[in-house]
């Protein structure tokens, strides 16, 4: 099943969750969406200062650019944190008109104590224990370094451990990634990225799930585990814009403050 095929079966689903308005902000969440609506736009303006923009600050100084590379080379990780991510881009043919896009994760260092991967097949390999490591969402990126769409993926993408989506909404907010490498805008962005669209994460990794118990159950006699079948691969996807979700946290902020 193509991505766009995923996608349709997923908004026509009977009983399934609409995904979020854009209109809506959940009120113990407004003021701090709106202060990420900040750091965010803030974070475009000091990468685009000299002309260039968030991506090609990720890729400065790290020659020719190459189909599926990690950028920066290593990955960016914050130690104190956990956090972790990188950049990377398919062939040109896979992309769906995105110039690549940012993988964002935590480690287990960094993770809720009672935070567990979830039960899988043995047959499914998967780092555990201090190795563990959970993908949040995926950002993908146009060729002016700005954002498009939002997505999760299935396990065998990134090799994470997988947890459920409970305990991967209890991550988001330990996203951070501080200092200067590769870049403290992009830094920055990243998880003030997380923050402003919070409540589309949630509800993406609620479908992730969900497209998953859909798939397997569709496939009750599939010889491979469902966290490893290659055509099961974007789980869950959806557009955002910067200035209307930045609009809507102000409003939503504003209107809690003064108790409108």
């Amino acid at each position: 099943m193509d991505l766009e095929a995923l996608r349709d079966s997923l908004i026509r689903r009977e009983g399934g969750p609409a995904p979020p308005p854009l209109w809506s902000a959940p009120p113990e969440r407004a003021e701090e969406m709106a202060r990420a609506a900040d750091a965010v736009e803030d974070s475009l303006r000091a990468a685009e200062a000299d002309g260039g923009n968030l991506v090609a600050r990720v890729l400065r100084g790290q020659g020719a650019f190459a189909e599926w590379r990690h950028y920066p080379r290593g990955d960016a990780y914050d130690r104190r944190t956990g956090a972790q991510y990188y950049y990377h881009a398919h062939p040109s043919a896979l992309r769906g008109g995105e110039h690549g896009h940012f993988h964002t994760f935590l480690r287990a260092a960094g993770m809720p104590k009672r935070a567990a991967p979830a039960k899988l097949p043995p047959a499914v390999k998967r780092p555990l224990g201090k190795d563990a490591l959970s993908h949040l969402v995926g950002i993908s990126m146009d060729r002016r370094g700005r954002p498009l769409r939002l997505f999760t993926t299935n396990r065998w993408v990134t090799g994470e451990s997988w947890y459920a989506a409970g305990d991967v909404i209890a991550m988001l907010d330990r996203f951070e990634i501080g200092g200067d490498s590769p870049d403290r805008a992009a830094n920055r962005w990243l998880g003030a990225m997380i923050r402003l669209f919070r409540p589309q994460v949630e509800w993406l990794l609620r479908e992730r799930d969900e497209a998953l118990r859909v798939w397997r159950a569709g496939h009750p006699d599939a010889e491979t585990p469902a966290w490893e079948d290659r055509a099961l691969e974007v789980m869950s996807v959806i557009d955002v814009s910067i200035a209307a979700q930045a609009e809507l946290a102000r409003a939503a902020a504003a209107s809690r403050r003064f108790g409108a």
